[in-house]
C-alpha cells in the first residue's frame, strides 16, 4: 500500500500519517484496480427474486421548477461558455486532503466560482475551532419541537459560512432507525417517517437561509454501518445490499428525502450500500427515477466519500459530483471522473448533455442560495489546528498556506445547544415525584458517563471512544467541543453536598445514610463504521442494546444500597432497561440522549425543577431485543455481497410491536411531565375533497438548452507553463488530440437515451403539489391541570377505514405540535393539518399515491402524547371529535 494508518469515513476520509514514496506506475495501477473490478463485480449471493433496481435512463435535465427558472438561466449563461476543463473542474473532488475542507472541488474562477467547499457535519462544522457541538438529531427529534429543529438548523447554516463553508453535509434522514442497533441511528431525528421529514425539512430551510447549500444524506436504504463500503479496491466484495420493496421504499425510507426535496435543498449525498443490488452512486432508478424524475430534485447529487464505484455508470445513472474526487485508492492520482471524464467527453461515452446537466446543476444551486453574492472563502483547515502548512497535505510536495484564521462562529448559539438538550430530556419514570430535587439534597453521584474524559474533551478523534459524558456518537457526524459541560460539574453548581466516585465499578464498602440520593450515569454509543470502539463495529454489533461499561450492573449495586435511586441515560437509541427498572429502589429514570456541549446545565434545569420535562421518546424501548423483527437485526458476513433484505416492509418500530400486539417497555412518544395536561375540544374541519388519486401533475417546464457539438480537445490539454500538483486531481489531459471515438461502448443494461414519460406522482420538489394539499384540519385544546409551568405535545396518529383493502400499520404518526409553556391553568389550540400524502399510499402498479375512500368506513385521527396513549378520535366522515372511543392500540 502506498497509505498507511487510513480508515473510512461515511463522509470523510481521516489520515494521522501519510508514507511519501516514490511515484507510483499510474498506468499499472490503474490497470491492475480494473482487471481485479472485471473479475469479480459480477461474483455476489443473488439479490433475493422481486428486488429488483430496474433501469431508468437517461438523467431528466434540472431545471423545470419554476422557482428554480432564474438561478438555471443564470447558470445557464455561464455553462454554455465554460471550456470542458472548467465544467469537469465542478463535478469532480479535487483528492483526498487537497485543500481544506473534507471535499474540495475544481474551480471556474472566470466566472468566479471558486473551489467549491464540502465539510461535515450534521450537528455543527466538524473538524475546526470556535464552533459550536450542537445536540444531536436524536436528541432534536426527542424535542417534537419544530421552532427548536429550525433553530437549529438555522445556527449551524450560520456557522458554516462563517467558516466558508459552500456546501454542509447534513442533515441526516437515512438511517431511518430501522434497526435499533444501527450506529448512525442518532444523526437522524428518530425511527418514524413523518418525525424524521420534520427534522431534516426545517433543518434545511435554517442552513440554507444563511445562503449554504445543505446536503440531505444518505439516500438510501443506509441502515447498517458493518459492510456499508465496497472493499477496496473496487469489486473484491460488494457493499451490503438493501433489498427494499418499492411501496416501503416510497412510504418509509424515501419520505423524508421527498420533504427536504419539497424544503428546496440543494444537495443529495448517496449512501454506500446498494439497494436491491445496484450500488447507489449509480442507481439509475434511485438517482435518475425517484431523485430526479419523481421528486423534481432540482439540486447535484454527490457521491459519499469514496463511494463512486465507476465513470461512465455513474455520469449516466445520474450522479453529479465525485467526492473526494479519488478513484479506488486515494492519493494515487486515480480518478473515475476528471482527466477520465474529459476523455469520456472527448470520445463520446459520456454525452455532452449529461456533463452539461451536471455542472448546471452545481452552478444553479450555488445561484439559487446566493453563492455568487460576497460569500466567503474557507478559513480554516480539516487537515491541522496549526496556523499555517500544506494547502495540500496529501501531496509529495506542497505549497505552504495559511491554514487556520480561526474565527469564532459561535455567537449565542449556546443558548439554542441548551434550550434543545433540555427540551429532549426524556423522563421514563418518576415513582413519589422523585424528581424535581431540593438543591439541599444529599447527592452520591456514580458513573463515568457523569464527568468529562480525563485526557481532553476532544482527545479522540470523531470521538472514537466511550470515555466521559457522551455528548455524541463518533464518526463524521461530529464536531470538536469549544467546552464540554460536565454533569457532575452542572450538579456541584447546584448542590453543595455532593459525592462523586468516578469509576464505573460500584465501591465496595459503601453505607447509605438516611437521606441520601444515589444518580447513576449510564450510556450507550454507536457511530460510523471507520472506527470500532469497544468491539463495536460503528452499529452496537459487541453491546448489543445493553449499555457500556457495565451499567446495569452499577444501577444495580446502588439500587441494593440506597433507598432512591435517579438512572441518567445519554444513548444514542433504546436500550434494554428490564435488568433493573422495576427494582424498588429505582425511583426514577432520565433519558439525556445526546446534548452536545450543553450537558451540564440542560440536566439540571430539569431534575432540580427549573423546567419541567417536555422530551418525548422518537423510538420505542422493548421489553426485550427480540420483540422486534429477525429481519431488522444486524446481518452477518456473506460471500461476495452481504443481503440485507427488509422483509418487514412497513413494519419497524411502533409499527410492528403494534400488529404483533407487543407492549413496548416505553412505546414511542412517550415521556412525562411534572404538571399533567388534559386535551380537550377538539374539532376536526375538512379541507381539500377527498379523491382517490391526486388531480394530474403538471408537465415540466422547459431546461437549459446547449450545442451537442463536442468541445475542440485543445480545451483539454494542459496549459503551457501549468506548475502541477502531483496527486491533485485535475481534468486536463496529455494528449488530448489522439482522443477519438471508443467506437462500441458496453452501456449498462436498460441504458437509453430517449426521454422517460413524466411520472404520475411527479411535477414538483418532491413530487405532485397536490400531495401536500391540506385534506383535514384538527385542533385541540391543551390546558395544564397541574401546579408548575410546562410544555405538552399533541400527536395525530391515523387509523385507515376499516374496509381498506391495503396492507397498512394499525396507527401512523401523520402529524405533532408542541405547546409554548403553560402556566398553571393555562390553554393552548394546537391545530395540526393532515395532508393528501398522510393518507396516501404508495400503488406499486399505477406509479402514484392513492387514498382508499370509503363512503362507510372512516378514517381515524387518534390524538394523544405517545402511539400507546391516544384519548380522543376525530372521524373523518361524521367530523367529529370524541373522547372515550376505544383506541386500537
Amino acid at each position: 500500500m502506498l497509505l498507511t494508518n487510513f480508515v473510512f469515513v461515511s463522509c470523510t476520509f481521516i489520515s494521522p500519517v501519510l508514507s511519501l514514496v516514490a511515484e507510483p506506475d499510474f498506468a499499472a495501477e490503474a490497470a491492475r484496480i480494473r482487471n481485479l473490478q472485471g473479475a469479480s463485480v459480477a461474483a455476489r449471493d443473488a439479490v433475493p427474486a422481486g428486488y429488483v433496481a430496474a433501469p431508468y435512463y437517461p438523467t431528466p435535465p434540472g431545471g423545470w421548477v419554476s422557482n428554480w427558472t432564474e438561478s438555471y438561466a443564470k447558470a445557464q449563461k455561464v455553462v454554455q461558455n465554460m471550456t470542458l476543463v472548467e465544467k469537469v473542474n465542478l463535478t469532480t473532488g479535487t483528492g483526498y486532503l487537497m485543500g481544506p475542507c473534507v471535499g474540495n472541488t475544481g474551480s471556474a474562477l472566470r466566472f468566479g466560482i471558486p473551489n467549491l467547499c464540502l465539510q461535515d457535519s450534521a450537528l455543527g462544522v466538524a473538524r475546526t475551532d470556535n464552533n459550536t457541538a450542537f445536540p444531536a438529531g436524536i436528541s432534536t427529534g426527542a424535542t417534537f419541537n419544530k421552532a427548536l429543529m429550525y433553530a437549529r438548523g438555522l445556527a449551524i447554516g450560520a456557522e458554516a459560512r462563517g467558516k466558508g463553508v459552500n456546501v454542509q453535509l447534513g442533515p441526516t434522514v437515512g438511517p431511518l432507525g430501522r434497526k435499533p442497533r444501527g450506529g448512525r441511528n442518532w444523526e437522524g431525528f428518530g425511527a418514524d417517517p413523518v418525525l424524521q421529514a420534520h427534522g431534516g425539512a426545517l433543518t434545511v430551510k435554517g442552513i440554507q437561509e444563511n445562503g449554504v447549500i445543505a446536503t440531505v444524506k444518505h439516500f438510501v436504504g443506509n441502515e447498517q454501518e458493518e459492510y456499508r463500503m465496497d472493499i477496496i479496491p473496487h469489486g473484491l466484495m460488494k457493499a451490503i445490499s438493501s433489498n427494499i420493496d418499492d411501496r416501503t421504499l416510497h412510504e418509509l425510507y424515501a419520505w423524508p428525502f421527498a420533504e427536504a426535496i419539497r424544503a428546496g435543498v440543494g444537495a443529495v449525498m448517496a449512501s454506500y450500500n446498494d439497494v436491491n443490488g445496484s450500488d447507489n452512486s449509480q442507481n439509475s432508478m434511485l438517482l435518475n427515477g425517484i431523485l430526479k424524475d419523481e421528486m423534481g430534485f432540482q439540486g447535484l447529487v454527490m457521491s459519499d466519500w469514496f463511494g463512486q464505484i465507476g465513470g461512465v455508470s455513474s455520469a449516466l445513472a445520474g450522479l453529479d459530483m465525485a467526492m473526494p474526487g479519488d478513484g479506488d485508492i486515494p492519493l494515487l492520482g486515480l480518478a473515475y471522473w476528471a482527466y477520465e471524464l474529459s476523455t469520456s467527453i472527448l470520445n463520446g461515452t459520456v454525452p455532452l448533455s449529461r456533463l452539461n446537466d451536471m455542472v448546471t446543476r452545481i452552478v444553479a444551486t450555488w445561484f439559487q442560495l446566493g453563492q455568487d453574492q460576497d460569500y466567503p472563502l474557507p478559513n480554516f483547515s480539516s487537515n491541522t489546528a496549526d496556523a499555517s502548512g500544506p494547502c495540500y497535505p496529501g501531496a509529495l510536495f506542497s505549497p505552504t498556506c495559511v491554514t487556520n484564521e480561526y474565527v469564532n462562529v459561535q455567537a449565542d448559539h449556546a443558548i439554542v445547544v441548551r434550550n434543545i438538550s433540555r427540551e429532549a430530556i426524556t423522563l421514563l419514570k418518576n415513582d413519589d415525584s422523585t424528581l424535581p430535587l431540593s438543591v439541599n439534597t444529599v447527592l452520591k453521584i456514580f458513573g463515568q458517563d457523569a464527568q468529562n474524559n480525563p485526557d481532553g474533551i476532544n482527545s479522540c478523534t470523531d470521538k472514537a471512544c466511550d470515555t466521559g459524558v457522551l455528548g455524541m456518537g463518533w464518526g463524521s457526524g461530529t464536531a470538536n467541543y469549544p467546552y464540554l459541560d460536565a454533569p457532575i460539574d452542572a450538579i456541584k453548581r447546584k448542590v453543595t453536598n455532593v459525592t462523586y466516585y468516578s469509576s464505573d465499578t460500584f465501591p465496595s464498602g459503601l453505607t447509605a445514610k438516611p437521606g441520601d440520593v444515589a444518580m447513576v450515569f449510564i450510556n450507550s454509543d454507536s457511530g460510523e463504521n471507520q472506527d470500532t470502539v469497544e468491539g463495536n463495529y460503528g452499529d452496537r454489533s459487541a453491546s448489543g442494546l445493553y449499555t457500556w461499561h457495565n451499567g446495569d450492573a452499577l444501577v444495580q449495586a446502588a439500587a441494593a444500597t440506597y433507598d432512591t435511586v435517579i438512572v441518567v441515560v445519554h444513548t444514542v437509541g433504546p436500550i434494554l432497561v428490564e435488568n433493573w427498572i422495576e427494582l424498588p429502589a429505582v425511583k426514577a429514570v432520565v433519558f439525556a440522549h445526546l446534548p452536545g456541549q450543553e450537558a451540564g446545565d440542560s440536566l439540571t434545569d430539569i431534575i432540580f425543577g427549573d423546567y419541567s420535562p417536555s422530551g418525548h421518546l422518537p423510538y420505542s424501548i422493548p421489553v426485550a431485543e427480540d420483540d422486534y423483527p429477525s429481519s431488522v437485526s444486524l446481518v452477518g458476513f456473506e460471500l461476495f455481497q452481504v443481503q440485507d433484505t427488509f422483509s418487514e416492509g412497513l413494519y419497524i418500530d411502533y409499527r410492528y410491536l403494534n400488529k404483533h400486539n407487543i407492549s413496548a417497555r416505553y412505546p414511542f412518544g412517550y415521556g412525562l411531565s411534572y404538571t399533567s395536561f388534559t386535551r380537550t375540544s377538539a374539532t376536526i374541519t375538512a379541507a381539500t375533497p377527498l379523491s382517490s388519486v391526486p388531480p394530474a401533475r403538471a408537465p415540466k417546464g422547459s431546461t437549459p438548452v446547449y450545442s451537442s457539438a463536442i468541445p475542440p480537445a485543445a480545451e483539454a490539454a494542459w496549459p503551457a507553463g501549468f506548475d502541477a500538483i502531483w496527486r491533485y486531481l485535475y481534468a486536463y489531459l496529455d494528449s488530448p488530440a489522439e482522443i477519438s471515438s471508443s467506437g462500441q461502448f458496453d452501456y449498462p443494461t436498460g441504458y437509453q437515451t430517449i426521454p422517460q414519460p413524466d411520472p404520475p406522482a411527479g411535477g414538483d420538489q418532491g413530487g405532485n403539489p397536490a400531495l401536500w394539499d391540506v385534506v383535514f384540519t384538527i385542533s385541540v385544546k391543551v390546558t395544564n391541570t397541574g401546579k408548575v409551568a410546562g410544555k405538552d405535545v399533541a400527536m395525530v396518529f391515523v387509523e385507515y377505514p376499516s374496509d381498506n383493502p391495503w396492507d397498512t400499520p394499525i396507527i401512523q404518526l401523520r402529524a405533532f405540535e408542541k405547546t409554548n409553556t403553560l402556566a398553571p391553568g393555562e390553554s393552548e389550540v394546537l391545530t395540526l393539518e393532515i395532508t393528501r400524502k398522510d393518507l396516501s399510499i404508495w400503488d406499486v402498479v399505477s406509479q402514484n399515491w392513492i387514498i382508499p375512500v370509503s363512503s362507510t368506513a372512516p378514517f381515524l385521527f387518534w390524538i394523544g402524547d405517545s402511539s400507546a396513549n391516544l384519548t380522543l378520535a376525530c372521524d373523518s366522515l361524521k367530523r367529529t371529535c370524541t373522547n372515550g372511543r376505544v383506541p386500537p392500540v
